[in-house]
């Protein structure tokens, strides 16, 4: 059974990631998950959990 998540691509998630945190919302020029598949080449799934890591990261920082 697999994750669904490929696991070479966790660095991308992880730079997409620190991007969704450090980019306020007006600043994006798209949505969230469509935005980060786009300019990061990630998966749905893997934006997801891109938006998740963001999610943390802010909470850290805040």
């Amino acid at each position: 059974m697999t994750s669904g998540i490929d696991h070479e691509n966790t660095a991308l998630i992880g730079e997409a990631a620190l991007w969704l945190a450090t980019t306020p919302k007006q600043s994006r020029p798209r949505p969230a998950i469509v935005e980060t598949k786009e300019r990061f080449g990630l998966t749905a799934l893997e934006a997801i959990q891109a938006i998740r890591e963001a999610d943390l990261i802010k909470a850290r920082a805040g």
